[in-house]
């Protein structure tokens, strides 16, 4: 979607003409006409309401809108105004408009403020339709420019920042969405890479061999029932001074998870194209600190590799080597992201040595379960990095929720003939995977591992998405930067 500025209405093309309303504030120079349907209509202003109507202005009939923002005074302002721009978006982006404007003249908004409506507009409008050979005309995404008028100053700038953010979104949301034959760990390198050339940020890929050599047992021991070949894909930001040690984003990247040897059923298999929303986020992530020029030295790095049960694959009782030394046994081949990160946290802290480092990665369904389509799940050995990410999540509406590490859960993954096994009882599952990740963490390293199993894919609308990937995950590693990295 495509953002315009123009200095007042009267430079804009022919469309609807918006206006945001706080709650209970209709703008008095409003026509006599649009206040009083409005308050026939019962529009307030809340948060997402929308009310449509027409008027006479300079001669022809005007389509004028107002869209609701809540109480200009609210806790979750940045929140609130994004559904607004989101409303804008989900009622015009298949209503056959091309091009909508958003009238600020007289507004009391901020240039943040309008930036927030901008970015809920096209994050909502975001649509991958280049499947769908068949769509009815009424359901085809017609909706191209959304123009700005009279905005206050500083307006440009404020959205060249949220531009960038919204870029990162769509990149994860992109590639979730891609089914597995289209994205699978070379391509995923492949398409990453070309989005961030250019950018300045610096690239670097392990192929299987080097994997194999540096010991990554663990990574390629559930790559090992594919065709695909095992990638791990490096994203180097250096914004800061030179020389400053980088904070590491590490990704799950399970291209698809069959669940190796041990097969997941059949029904909703299908999913498991998305199980490398860990990695897309961390990609999607880098690519918006690289296009915003964060001031801050990051590090993305994505395990990537596909699950698959052939007759190579790695059996229940197996015992791999991880990079780190430690041995595991795998006690269930479905249990196989952890298997990934390990060897990607190991060779991350060996090769960067990161001031900290925040892994993601749709782990476990044990983690739906807990706290379902709300929250992803944050486990972290270090009491500061957990809060820093728990205020990254509320202030970017990626949110988090803390659950709880121990020596008790520990104990649970101990093998009777290894250093450790892949699984632990059915209770706590997500606690044991959390513990299983920490044991390969350095000692007085802080970490924080996010579980976001069920938040990378909605089955419904939400505020600032529609049906299908969400790009969670970006938006609170990117918040984590601004405020923690950056200030």
């Amino acid at each position: 979607m495509k953002i315009e500025f123009v200095p007042a209405l009267g430079d804009a093309a022919s469309g609807p003409v918006i206006r945001i309303v706080d709650q209970d504030s209709l703008p008095p120079e409003l026509e006599p006409a649009l206040i009083e349907g409005a308050r026939a209509a019962r529009f307030s202003g809340k948060v997402g309401q929308l009310f449509e109507g027409f008027v006479a202005r300079n001669g022809t009939v005007a389509r004028v809108v107002l869209a609701g923002a809540g109480d200009s005074k609210a806790k979750d302002r940045q929140a609130a105004l994004e559904k607004a721009g989101a409303a804008i978006s989900a009622k015009y982006v298949a209503s056959g408009e091309t091009a909508v404007t958003l009238d600020f003249a007289g507004s009391a908004h901020t240039a943040t403020e309008v930036a927030a409506v901008l970015l809920g507009a096209r994050l909502r409008a975001w649509r991958y339709d280049i499947y769908r050979t068949k769509l009815a005309e009424d359901q085809k995404a017609r909706l191209e420019t959304i123009r700005v008028a009279g905005a206050p100053l500083g307006t440009e700038d404020a959205w060249s920042t949220e531009s960038a953010l919204a870029d990162g979104v769509e990149l994860t949301r992109e590639l979730v969405t891609e089914p597995a034959n289209v994205i699978y760990p070379e391509s995923f390198v492949a398409r990453v890479s070309a989005r961030l050339e250019g950018t300045g940020i610096k690239v670097r890929v392990l192929d299987d061999t080097e994997m194999a050599t540096l010991g990554m047992g663990a990574l390629l021991g559930v790559a090992q029932g594919s065709v695909r070949p095992a990638r791990i894909m490096a994203m180097e930001w250096n914004g800061a001074a030179a020389g400053q040690r980088p904070t590491a984003f590490v990704g799950k990247g399970v291209t698809f998870d069959t669940g190796g040897i041990s097969l997941k059923p059949a029904a909703g298999m299908e999913d498991m194209k998305w199980d490398m929303g860990g990695a897309g986020a961390v990609a999607g992530a880098m690519l918006a600190l690289a296009k915003r020029k964060a001031k801050a030295n990051v590090v993305g790095i994505c395990g990537l590799v596909e699950n698959m049960p052939d007759g190579k694959a790695q059996r229940p009782g197996d015992v791999v080597t991880s990079m780190s030394g430690q041995t595991i046994e795998v006690i269930n081949t479905d249990a196989e992201g952890r298997l990934v990160l390990c060897d990607a946290i190991t060779w991350t802290q060996q090769q960067y040595d990161p001031t900290a480092i925040v892994d993601l990665a749709t782990l476990t369904g044990a983690m739906v379960i807990s706290l379902g389509n709300e929250h992803a799940g944050i486990f972290s050995n270090d009491e500061a990095l957990a809060a820093r990410l728990l205020s990254a999540g509320d202030a970017s509406g990626d949110k988090l929720w803390r659950m709880p590490l121990g020596a008790a859960y520990d104990k649970l993954i101990d093998s009777p003939i290894a250093d450790i096994k892949n699984v632990g009882p059915r209770e706590g599952g997500s606690i044991t995977a959390a513990q299983f990740i920490q044991r390969f963490v350095d000692k007085d390293r802080p970490w924080a591992h996010l579980d976001i199993a069920g938040m990378v894919w909605a089955g419904k609308p939400g505020a600032t998405w529609e049906k299908g990937a969400t790009g969670y995950g970006v938006r609170v590693l990117d918040r984590y930067v601004r405020d923690n990295l950056e200030s």
